[in-house]
């Protein structure tokens, strides 16, 4: 294939924050005086929104709050992304894809606001054109945020790749007919291409970027 762009999910891709979205709604929970998340709480929370997961967790009165709650509970900017973590090699990669003219976008169903935290905070390069978000189109698996990519790219779905690490990023990546890399997953994926770092994707796709 001509590779003309990758597609990257944000957690469990881009950052490792598997222990601080559990932190951060562990601590909700302890607010109003509720048990930890259960394990099959947590693989539900770390794919979805944070709307979502909130709305899961919470009783129905609580709903009203959830828009609040990263900011009026818990702080996750102060008390959260502290634990975040880029992963290992990213930006190295990054760097690869851009001096070979392969074009990367984001498609998280992180909010505008979580999103734009990320950027900041690791002071991540500009180039992530466009960023889709839950706050732009629907949360994945609906494929609308990948569509709106290809289109802004003008590409074909054969001529990316989307790089996730869930479930939920394979559903998206089937719904858009993009082919699907997955990153360091939990659990054994129906995926065109399994790595576990970055070097590796980058070793594997050597041939398609020097193509460029």
């Amino acid at each position: 294939m001509a590779l003309k762009g990758l597609i990257f999910d944000c957690d469990g891709v881009m950052i490792d924050s598997t222990d601080a979205n559990r932190q951060f709604y562990n601590l909700i929970l302890e607010h109003y005086g509720l048990p930890p998340m259960r394990k099959d709480q947590e693989r539900y929370c770390f794919m979805a929104t944070s709307a979502q997961a909130l709305e899961s967790l919470l009783p129905k009165e609580l709903h009203p709050e959830i828009a609040h709650m990263g900011r009026d509970v818990v702080n996750y900017r102060q008390k959260i992304m502290p634990l975040v973590k880029i992963y290992p090699g990213f930006l190295d990669f990054v760097q690869v894809l851009h001096n070979h003219g392969i074009r990367m976008a984001v498609l998280t169903n992180r909010t505008e606001g979580g999103m734009q935290a990320v950027l900041d905070i690791f002071s991540l390069p500009p180039y992530f054109d466009p960023v889709v978000t839950a706050s732009k189109a629907r949360p994945k698996p609906a494929p609308d945020g990948a569509l709106s990519i290809l289109r802004a790219w003008n590409c074909t779905a054969q001529d990316v790749l989307y790089v996730g690490d869930s479930a939920t990023d394979q559903e998206t990546a089937r719904a858009a007919g993009i082919p699907f890399v997955a990153f360091h997953p939990a659990i054994p994926l129906n995926a065109d291409m399994t790595v576990f770092s970055w070097a590796e994707l980058q070793e594997r796709l050597q041939p398609q970027i020097l193509r460029q």
